[in-house]
């Protein structure tokens, strides 16, 4: 697929790399931003190559404004605008349910539903020169589409207090609110997303679906039914090759040679 607003690549080393490259909207997730972001994260899952995924912008300064504001107030049809913002939906669900791990590389601005996608992702890195937010408050809409994210990475007062006042946060007090895993300077951002990014690409396919998928579905299950659930799932690991495998290498103090896909 020929690609606008993104830029898709897959390294020897089995790490796809998403790039947001529509720098004159300063990456703003309208309706075909969506679209091929949904399409580049399809053929992420479907190709046996990939590994991981890494999330990131090709502006200096901002990873992504967030939903278009264009589509918002143009004079379409209601039913084209709900149509038009049902890609974050999708987007997000196929995220979390890519059987792969994501990686969100902020090198900039993460601000509204640009919020949203980067909590979509596994793990965050952020620069220090970073912000997050969710001004959506400030321009007479709110951030709807990414609040159920938010609640379920930050805590409650945290989360009502960047949904109603509309703040940004700095990298370190998004770290600190529990959003970002790791936060680095400019000189070293590249390597610390590199080094992780390979780390996550070099375990086993098969267990990383398996449990990337449990992670996905057993987060609001009640716990009885998460109990049976990830019981059910760590017999089923167990029955794999990579698992004895594993063991294998570990007793035999060797690096493992994964054979599930």
């Amino acid at each position: 697929m020929d690609y606008e607003k993104i830029l898709y690549d897959v390294a020897d080393s089995g790490v796809a790399t998403i790039t947001l490259d529509d720098p004159g909207t300063r990456n703003a997730l309208g309706s075909q931003t969506l679209g091929e972001l949904i399409a580049a994260f399809g053929v992420a899952r479907d190709e046996d190559r990939v590994r991981c995924v890494v999330l990131t912008s090709s502006h200096e300064t901002v990873f992504s404004a967030g939903g278009s504001l264009d589509g918002f107030a143009a004079e379409v049809p209601l039913l084209e605008k709900h149509l038009g913002t049902g890609g974050f939906p999708r987007l997000f669900r196929l995220i979390g349910e890519l059987g792969k791990p994501t990686l969100c590389a902020a090198n900039g601005h993460v601000l509204a539903g640009a919020l949203g996608l980067a909590l979509a992702c596994d793990l965050i890195v952020a620069t220090e020169a970073a912000a997050f937010g969710t001004p959506e408050i400030d321009v007479g809409v709110f951030p709807f589409m990414i609040m159920a994210l938010i609640y379920r990475n930050v805590p409650r007062k945290r989360t009502n207090e960047m949904l109603l006042l509309g703040e940004r946060m700095t990298a370190r007090e998004a770290y600190e609110a529990g959003i970002v895993n790791k936060v680095v300077p400019a000189e070293r951002f590249e390597a610390a997303v590199a080094e992780w990014a390979g780390r996550l690409a070099s375990k086993s396919p098969i267990m990383m679906r398996l449990g990337k998928d449990a992670m996905f579905r057993s987060q609001d299950m009640p716990l009885l039914d998460a109990l049976e659930y990830l019981h059910h799932n760590l017999t089923l690991a167990l029955s794999t090759e990579d698992a004895a495998e594993g063991m294998r290498a570990f007793f035999e103090k060797r690096a493992p040679e994964w054979r599930n896909r």
